[in-house]
């Protein structure tokens, strides 16, 4: 089984999320970069995504800023995605047809709610049981990303019982945290989305890629 991150390894957003987390938090009254939301919050579950950017580089905050902070950012990301492009990553579609052939189950899982992860994938037509196996959001599970419960979920879905068989991809530090943390054979990076080759080698993945399809080699030869 392969377990693929959505935004920034799967599908082509440019960033969206980040930029639109990056506009809510700083309606709020910061002034904080992308690159400062790249660095602490990619991958995470997006209220906890918020909590890192506010204890990073405000300090203390209040709870109820977090949620208020987190409505802005739901009101604002659906607005964007019903109107700015979602592509697929270069060789997703490709990729997830031979990993089927080969008879490698694929799944999704994100730190999006279930509602913003199924809207998504409506935008690019890809539905489960076709182009994808199974879909597991951060509302399935009670702790999220670096905690490896989504990677779990989803093995006991499909009746697996040893991680080893399983592989991680995402575009974040965070991604391979939790790869490493469900006992997975191979967490691997991809630069295609938040995290740079840099930032993503700080998590020691077993592999660094840059394009989709390089996964069928490694995993090929651990299966």
């Amino acid at each position: 089984m392969v377990v693929f991150d959505m935004a920034g390894t799967t599908v082509n957003e440019n960033n969206l999320v980040y930029k639109t987390l990056m506009n809510a938090i700083n309606a709020a009254g910061f002034s904080y970069t992308l690159d400062q939301v790249l660095a602490v919050a990619a991958g995470k579950e997006k209220k906890e995504a918020i909590r890192s950017v506010l204890k990073t580089y405000k300090g203390s905050f209040d709870e109820s800023m977090v949620f208020d902070i987190y409505e802005e950012f739901i009101g604002k990301l659906k607005l964007a995605y019903e109107t700015e492009e979602i592509l697929p990553q270069p060789g997703s579609v490709e990729l997830f047809e031979k990993l089927r052939k080969a008879g490698i189950i694929s799944v999704l899982n994100t730190g999006y709610d279930r509602v913003t992860a199924e809207a998504i994938l409506s935008r690019l037509g890809w539905k489960a049981g076709t182009e994808f196996d199974t879909l597991v959001t951060a509302s399935e599970v009670s702790q999220n990303r670096p905690e490896p419960d989504m990677i779990l979920l989803a093995m006991r879905h499909h009746g697996l019982t040893d991680g080893k068989s399983v592989v991680k991809i995402g575009d974040s530090s965070i991604d391979i945290e939790e790869g490493k943390n469900a006992g997975c054979g191979l967490s691997i990076g991809i630069t295609t989305g938040a995290h740079t080759q840099k930032q993503l080698e700080e998590a020691k993945p077993d592999a660094v890629i840059n394009n989709l399809m390089e996964i069928l080699t490694l995993v090929t030869k651990q299966n």
